[in-house]
This record gives C-alpha cells, structure tokens and sequence, in this order.
C-alpha cells in the first residue's frame, strides 16, 4: 500500500480557565465518540499532560477474532479469523503512515485505543474457553486515529489544538470550530442514578473456595502465584460520565480515561501501567503488595512499613518483578531493575510498586514487546501462561476489559497504556467493574477477599456520589 501523509496543523490558548472535563462535555455532543485522557500526577512536566481526541479517520478493530482496518478516505480491508498475523497487521497499519515533525514534544497524532485480556490469543498460543455471554463483550481491539487533539499542558497552563488532515483530502481548516467550542462557557450535564442493588458473578464464599483452589495448585507447583478476580455489575439510568468524575476525585491515579465508542464506554483511574515504550526503552512497573489506608498521616506510615516487610506480600512482589525482568529479556536488552519495592500512596490504598526497564533490540517493534510481556503478572500470576489457563479455567465469566489494556500508540513506536484495573465498562445501562487478588502459598482467604473489597471501594464510592453531581 501506498504511503499515506498526515498534516498537521495546530494554534495555542491560554488554558488557564479550562479542565480536560469542561472541554469533554463541551465537544462529546458535537463529536461522538470522543475519548479523554488525563493524568492526576501534575507534579512533573513529563506526566502533566491531558488529552481529548475526536472524530476518529481511521483505524483497526478487532471482533470475533476479525481484523477490520479503515483507512482515511473510507478505503477498508477485512480478514477472517485464522488468516492474518495481528501484530504484522498493526505494524504494517502504523507504517503506512507518513507525519511530519512540528517541533513540539506533545502527543499531536498517532492511535488511541485498547485490547482486552481475550486478545492474548494472538499473542500466545493460549487459547480461552468460548461463552455465548454478551453482556460484557465487546471487540478484542480497537484503535483510532483522530482528527482532532486537544493536549492540555497543565504544568505550563496551556492548551494545543491538532487538527490532523490527510495529504489530498479538502477538508475545512478546523481549529477555529474547536476553539470556538472550548471557549464556549456552557455545556450540558445530565443526571446519574443507580437502579437496583449490585450484583456479582460469586458469593463471598464463592469467591474464598476459589481461593483455596488456586492455593492447591500452588502446592501442587502448577504456579507459584496466581490472580482470581470477582465482577461486579450495577444497572443505571442517564449519564455514566458522571461517574467517571466522582472516581477522579476520588481515586486520583497516573491514568484517568473516559473513551466513548457509542455502543459502550470504558472508563476508569488506574494506578498501573501496563508497559510504557518511550524511544525504543520499555518500562514495566509492576505493582504488588496491597493494605488499605487508614485515614491518618502517621498510621499510614506505620501500615506502609508494616507492608514493606510482610513476607507474604514481598513474596508476591519479587516474583513479579522477576516475571517483568523475564518478559522483557525475550526481546530486550540491559534489563534491569531501576526502582525496587517503592511506597506509593493512593486515595484508598497504599502499594509497593517497582521500575524493570530493557532496551529493545534492533528490527523488534514495540508492539511485539507489548505482546510480549501482556497480560501484567500482577493481574495473571507466575509462570504466566499456566496462571492464565487455570484462571480462565475457574473464572465463570471472560474478563473482558478486565486486566486489558488502554491508551496510546504512537506511529514512531512510542507507548503508553494504563492496565484496565479500578475501571468501568458501561453498556446496556449496566456498569461493570472488577477486582482481583494475587495469591500465593501461604494467602488466607479471608484476607483476599477482604483485599477485593479494598480495590472496589472508591469505585463504589464512586457510584455513591456521582448520583449527587
């Protein structure tokens, strides 16, 4: 296929009266189909930056094991299940473009999306069981390019607008129509309300017996750790954004999104990066090792030491952080572990979490590292491979968003995707959310369940209060 050029044109405001929300609800009814990306972690120039993209013009999406690919211009190919190779799909897709550098180091173009745990299948040889269920099914994969770009430069108060046109096409120049938007002072808000009373896919007691099961396995050295989840589920009435601006109040975490795809949404407040590619560099943090907070400064102090030396959550800890060292070294070099076991507070937990970087090696493209090293063992477990068929052995429900990734890919190789965890995803006016706990030998299951209910509090907390915005 021939090379397809995108230009780029971009103008700067003040954006010292704005919030990546007010523009979002400023712009979701004129473009449907708008995603958000923010970060709560303003504190350093390199994570100080928001987005909202509109107006996709192209890109993949991955159903039923079919590969569907757009092309600006509405040229489309189709491939049947069993007939493409998924990852030379996507680099061929991504190389197939030509941008030009406009001199700014802020996202102006690239693709906006997410895969979910069910893609795994093409990047193992694993395969999962099949289930007619549709209440949480959505495609596997799904990445757009868009028109439009809205970065917010929270550290320097300033707001970028991109307006990303294919060389050829004739398109209007819009970046006064979406500056006029921005600037507009009103935007409507709609009403949240939960209906009926949370549902689950397990019993606490459920939940615990699958616990003690996933301990047999360990001593019977199938694995050394694992990760069972429990879903929940609320049915709503009108506007689930809402929500999603309770969570970030409450659950302030490097990755907030909100991406809108018509038929359903997902959304959520990760504190965890599923990998992070930045000039061929791959970062893994994986996070592992959970209390909750108490709610003072100086018991929080006590509970972080108290965590740093638990032996069952260090445990669990190492074992990842080598699992992260192992993926990586499949298509990496220099891998090493950069941080080790670090205290991170968050609005309801605290964690230890680690940095494991590698270089990649030459001819290898990000998306094979990624493919590489997904799911997180911090969602799956150790060996990974055997974690993940005795969990989808055991779980009766696909995790579907769950464990998944979301974020950005950029056509230079560059990376970034928060794992789908304290997440959302809205369809058919139902909510669903999940949580898991890792477990080794000596877990109890109590623990474990309690440690569930920990993970789901600020997103039920979340529920409770967006009923009053």
């Amino acid at each position: 296929m021939k090379k397809i050029k995108i230009n780029t044109k971009y103008t700067k405001l003040l954006a010292d009266t704005t919030t990546p929300v007010s523009i979002y609800l400023r712009l979701r009814d004129v473009f449907p189909n708008s995603l958000l990306l923010e970060s709560s972690d303003y504190h350093s120039r390199e994570n100080s930056m928001s987005y909202v993209c509109c107006e996709p013009i192209g890109g993949l999406s991955l159903t039923d094991g079919e590969l569907a690919i757009s092309y600006p211009g509405h040229q489309k190919e189709t491939y049947k299940k069993g007939e493409f190779d998924l990852l030379e799909q996507l680099d061929n897709f991504l190389a197939t473009f030509e941008t030009e550098q406009i001199g700014l180091k802020i996202i102006s173009n690239g693709l906006f999306g997410y895969f979910t745990h069910e893609a795994v299948e093409h990047f193992e040889t694993i395969k999962l069981k099949v289930s007619d269920k549709t209440e949480r099914k959505i495609p596997e994969m799904q990445y757009h390019i868009y028109r439009y770009i809205i970065a917010i430069d929270h550290f320097k108060n300033e707001l970028y607008i991109f307006d990303n046109q294919v060389d050829g096409t004739d398109k209007e120049d819009g970046l006064e129509k979406i500056a006029y938007l921005i600037k507009n002072k009103n935007f409507p808000e709609y009403h949240f309300q939960t209906q009926g009373d949370e549902q689950s896919n397990l019993t606490n007691e459920g939940f615990m017996a699958i616990v003690e099961k996933m301990k047999q396995h360990i001593y019977r050295g199938d694995v050394f750790q694992i990760v069972p989840s429990r879903a929940f589920s609320q049915q709503f009435s009108g506007d689930e954004f809402n929500v999603y601006r309770a969570l970030r109040s409450i659950n302030p975490s490097p990755y907030l999104f909100y991406f809108d795809y018509g038929d359903f949404r997902i959304f959520g407040s990760s504190p965890e990066a599923q990998i992070t590619v930045k000039n061929r560099v791959a970062s893994i943090f994986p996070i592992a090792g959970t209390f909750k907070r108490s709610g003072d400064d100086e018991k929080d102090a006590e509970i972080a030491r108290a965590l740093e030396a638990d032996p069952k959550e260090s445990a669990e800890h190492v074992m990842l952080v080598d699992l992260a060292r192992n993926d990586l070294s499949r298509h990496c070099t220099q891998v090493e572990v950069k941080a080790f076991k670090e205290v991170q507070y968050y609005s309801h937990l605290i964690h230890l979490v680690s940095h494991v970087s590698g270089v990649l090696k030459p001819g290898v493209s990000s998306f094979k590292v990624v493919a590489d090293t997904y799911p997180a063992g911090t969602l799956s477990g150790a060996p990974k491979f055997r974690a993940m068929e005795i969990i989808d052995e055991n779980e009766n429900i696909k995790r579907s968003f769950y464990s998944g990734a979301i974020g950005y890919l950029g056509f230079n190789g560059d990376f970034n995707h928060a794992i789908m965890i304290r997440s959302f995803l809205s369809k058919n006016n139902t909510l669903h959310y999940q949580a898991g706990a890792g477990i080794v030998a000596d877990s109890i299951a109590e623990s474990e369940l309690k440690e569930v209910d920990n993970k789901i509090a600020a997103l039920r907390k979340a529920l409770e209060m967006a009923q009053d915005i």
